[in-house]
């Protein structure tokens, strides 16, 4: 699980990457700059909440919005380097260390999460378990199956078995990389997402084009990052800014795994 964690946490801080480094030359305005009097015009008569503001400026309020939310939820399919199949994401987290949600592999099942406090609850389907266990002995991988698929199970979050997938709950971790750097993204469309007023931006680096979609509507939220880059290709999207996450200790059994041993 280790690669597959640091592949997706290295995804969606992407958009650090995609900030720095691309001096396309275009969308000029300085940072900091104060609009012009028909700037200042064309904000009363229209309403834009960006007018006067570079590409790069609304991408750096974007992600300075963002990274200061204290929870939100990320869903997304993007390329694992290990295996070569997709991760698929959905986590709801905040800057406690807490969140909830599912993680999985293509086709090959997915592992429900929980974390709370110190402890991460882990509940895998039969398929997940299989695909993880590819080329041990199938009696191992049978009774591996049998004890655990279906079953929720616990462990501490500070544990070597635990620490890279609770690496994910950890909001300042996951977005950390994304307030280093500058942005020379491009202004695009006006356009809606999810029933939200939505600005598109883009930025190119070389063959690699990265598109933004920030809300125009409150706080400037990322709300959508799509990566078309050869290397580290997909999307994730943001949402339920600022609401609780929904990190409770599962009902029912549960296996000690620290227990076991």
């Amino acid at each position: 699980m280790r690669r597959t964690a640091l592949a997706a946490l290295c995804l969606v801080a992407v958009t650090g990457a995609g900030l720095t480094g691309c001096q396309s030359g275009e969308d000029t305005a300085s940072a900091g700059s104060e609009p012009s009097s028909e700037q200042a015009k064309h904000v009363k008569e229209n309403k834009e909440p960006f007018a006067g503001l570079s590409g790069g400026e609304i991408t750096e309020r974007a992600v300075a919005a963002t990274t200061g939310a204290p929870s939100l939820r990320f869903t997304g399919e993007i390329p694992d380097e290990e295996s070569g199949g997709t991760l698929r994401l959905d986590l709801a987290l905040d800057k406690k260390g807490d969140c909830a949600g599912t993680l999985g592999m293509g086709d090959e099942g997915e592992v429900e999460l929980v974390k709370t406090g110190d402890t991460l609850y882990a509940k895998y389907d039969e398929a997940f378990l299989r695909a993880q266990s590819e080329g041990e002995p199938q009696a191992d991988v049978d009774a591996v199956v049998e004890m655990l698929a279906g079953t929720w199970t616990k462990m501490s979050a500070a544990g070597a078995d635990a620490e890279d997938v609770a690496g994910f709950c950890d909001l300042d971790e996951v977005l950390g990389g994304a307030k280093d750097g500058s942005s020379d993204a491009t202004r695009g469309k006006a356009t809606t997402l999810d029933g939200t007023e939505a600005l598109t931006l883009t930025e190119q680096d070389g063959e690699d084009r990265y598109t933004f979609y920030v809300a125009t509507e409150g706080e400037p939220y990322l709300l959508r990052l799509e990566s078309t880059s050869a290397a580290d290709p997909g999307s994730v999207t943001f949402t339920d800014f600022g609401k609780p996450v929904p990190a409770e200790k599962p009902e029912g059994e549960i296996l000690d795994l620290d227990a076991l041993g």
